[in-house]
């Protein structure tokens, strides 16, 4: 259990290129006490739980500046009209380019006596250097004194071997073999396109949790009342909504939070939290959520959440939190990753040596030696993970579907055996009633009806509200009244009768008939009974079909009547029915069937918590509430069965694209490094290469967007 003087604090991150970066930042935040760190160097998102504030949160940035990284504000809004800050690396890119073209042009046919000069070719490369030092040279220098050295530490050896051989011989006069300006600065320049290139690429990797982010802030129209009591709207930023605001929501405009209709009628648009882009029908008294849009029709509505606590904001920080964590998969990728720059310095010492001694020439040798420097990657094996995973998620929850943790991806290649619970999640859970009856001791039928509507009005049991809201009449005033685990309702009348609305158990020893759904008895006689009946989901017969078909088994785990429990089983064709389950042996049968074979297990996500908490995964059919979150694994929105496929089929084919990102990770560097090696490359063609490595891992998790999973 969290301790109550636990924070949650979520950091925006500049400056991470690399696994080891995001090590770097990791490590330093665990040394000094913080918890349940996660560092995403795709999004540069860092969340961690500071527990009893023991180290100040200036002195945790301050750290993290000195790494050589940079706390940004990303809650800092942007004003209107105002343009989106140039990409660092284009910047860098666009001052550095003009000096590094004029250096290579003594590479084209036509000999440039005039650019032979040494002194020449030293003023164009300091300029570049100079730029490069200052990103590549400082977060080297800073990721070397804290121990933990990233990839900038290869770049900046391999330029400033180059330049400094160059420079020792322009000062020495020793020709135009000494030569080698150009070298550092197309690796310079060359580093910096591939850098954004990767960045590029990247962002589009974010694009569906950014389409969700952009609809946090948007303009409400409050309702005020001034002295006469006559109503004023004015605009504020929804981020200033509190609870019991009033607002009015008018055609054409976003839902600016959560909030509960009072006045009017709307047809809207939820797709941007439940990926179904079907209008629906909202009347007084229906919630509406923050991010949606009014498509038809004029609202007055009371905030039910501020912006930090809506739906959206919910849905956000959960895909954020998933995006952080690492599966198993991931792993062996970090522990490479750790002592892999140490490795490769390693590795360009020897191929330095080696081919010195070979080649009897020591600029060739060191060419070779910077080749291997720059062109080796630790951000492919850093990246490799995130980038699927930001795709993977991202894609799911612009479709209504919610992964909890990344580890849920990499658990769904296992499940053999599916789990579903009745009522809410094959069934609508929407029950009407269908047929009933009274016994000679009622005394008629609308006393029978005000009898039943006064005592299931008390109870949020879904059979009771079906028949609290088809019987709504006059309540009885009792003198006593409760629900009992189990059984139903118990109420005492003024004049001391005890009345019973429940299961066939609180009539069990007045009548052998045990097929109906709600008894009421009086003092020991029963009054009559109450059918109801629940619709089977239109998309349950096609979801089994399919599970079926991947050769899944299906299970029905219900406490409803064995007979209704079969009969369902049958008409859907589930391959295993077990029915009047308590809470507590729903619990112990997901225990045995998950240790038979992997199980995921769906239910509401509220009676089935302790169910869904047991299962290889749990998935939940809640309403994106804050519990359905936090019970399971996976959250289907919007009562989504139809998305269950889909939820499978992208946990399984995000394993395979950072599968896929993984190996091609750990073959470029297995291939790359060993031709660098042996002077297959020359220095500038291996920053080239670097960087379009990352585009390359990039390019495959973005075709997750599209690739069909069903």
């Amino acid at each position: 259990m969290a301790n109550e003087n636990t924070a949650q604090v979520n950091w925006k991150v500049d400056g991470m290129d690399c696994a080891n970066c995001a090590l770097a930042i990791s490590s330093y935040l665990k040394k000094k006490g913080m918890q349940d760190v996660k560092v995403n160097p795709v999004s540069g998102e860092v969340l961690f739980e500071m527990v009893d504030a023991t180290v100040p949160e200036e002195t945790l940035k301050k750290g993290i500046n000195d790494l050589g990284y940079k706390v940004v504000d990303s809650t800092a809004p942007v004003q209107q009209g105002e343009a989106a800050p140039m990409n660092k690396f284009l910047r860098y890119l666009l001052i550095c380019l003009p000096f590094t073209l004029v250096l290579m042009l003594h590479m084209l046919p036509v000999h440039l006596h005039w650019l032979m000069n040494p002194w020449l070719q030293l003023a164009l490369c300091l300029p570049v250097y100079i730029t490069g030092m200052q990103y590549f040279g400082r977060s080297a220098w800073k990721s070397l004194a804290n121990g933990v050295p990233n990839m900038n530490v290869l770049i900046t050896l391999g330029a400033t071997a180059a330049f400094g051989y160059s420079l020792a011989g322009t000062l020495f006069h020793l020709g135009e073999n000494f030569l080698f300006y150009e070298t550092a600065a197309t690796i310079i320049t060359l580093v910096f396109f591939g850098n954004y290139l990767e960045d590029v690429s990247i962002a589009t990797t974010q694009r569906a949790l950014n389409k969700l982010a952009k609809n946090q802030v948007v303009m409400a129209n409050m309702i005020a009342f001034d002295d006469q009591h006559q109503e004023v709207l004015f605009p504020i930023e929804n981020t200033q909504l509190k609870e019991a605001d009033l607002i009015l929501i008018k055609s054409g405009e976003q839902v600016p939070a959560d909030c509960r209709i009072i006045w009017g009628d709307a047809s809207v648009n939820e797709a941007i939290i439940t990926g179904e882009s079907m209008p629906l029908s909202k009347h007084p008294k229906d919630n509406l959520i923050g991010g949606s849009l009014v498509t038809d029709g004029v609202v007055k509505a009371q905030v039910t959440a501020a912006a930090s606590h809506s739906v959206l904001a919910n849905i956000i920080d959960l895909v954020k939190k998933a995006q952080g964590d690492k599966p198993p998969v991931q792993q062996l990728a970090d522990k490479i990753s750790a002592i892999f720059v140490p490795t490769v310095l390693g590795i360009a010492l020897l191929t330095f040596i080696i081919n010195y001694f070979v080649l009897h020439a020591f600029g060739p040798a060191l060419m070779r030696s910077i080749a291997v420097l720059v062109i080796a990657c630790p951000c492919a094996m850093g990246l490799a993970t995130p980038a699927a995973i930001a795709v993977g998620l991202g894609r799911a929850a612009r479709k209504g579907i919610l992964f909890r943790n990344a580890k849920s991806l990499e658990a769904f290649k296992t499940i053999q055996q599916i789990v579903f619970d009745k009522t809410g999640t094959l069934t609508t859970g929407k029950f009407t009633i269908n047929n009933w009856a009274v016994t000679e001791h009622a005394t008629d039928e609308n006393s029978f009806k005000q009898l039943a509507f006064s005592m299931e009005k008390f109870s949020n049991h879904p059979i009771a509200q079906c028949i609290s809201t088809g019987w709504k009449t006059k309540p009885i005033i009792w003198q006593k009244i409760e629900e009992i685990k189990g059984l139903g309702m118990k109420a005492v009348s003024k004049e001391g009768d005890t009345y019973y609305a429940g299961s066939y158990k609180v009539a069990a020893h007045l009548t052998k008939d045990e097929q109906h759904n709600v008894y009421i008895v009086k003092n020991d006689q029963l009054l009559g009974w109450i059918d109801v009946s629940d619709e089977i989901r239109p998309e349950a017969p096609e979801v089994i079909r399919y599970f079926k078909s991947k050769g899944i088994k299906t299970i029905l785990l219900s406490g409803d009547k064995q007979a209704k429990t079969k009969a369902l089983g049958e008409k859907l064709g589930i391959d295993e029915v077990i029915a009047e389950q308590t809470p507590e042996q729903k619990l112990q049968k997901v225990g045995d069937l998950n240790a038979a074979a992997p199980s995921a297990m769906v239910g509401d996500g509220i009676n089935d918590a302790p169910a869904l908490a047991k299962a290889t995964i749990g998935v939940s059919m809640g309403d994106a509430s804050q519990l359905a979150m936090q019970t399971a694994d996976v959250v289907l929105m919007n009562n989504g069965l139809q998305k269950l496929p889909e939820a499978l089929g992208l946990g399984r084919h995000t394993l395979i694209t950072i599968r896929q990102n993984l190996f091609w990770a750990f073959f470029y560097n297995i291939i790359a490094i060993p031709f660098a090696a042996f002077g297959a490359f020359i220095p500038a063609a291996a920053a080239l290469i670097m960087g379009l490595s990352d585009v390359v891992l990039a390019a495959n998790s973005v075709r997750l967007f599209v690739k069909k999973v069903v």
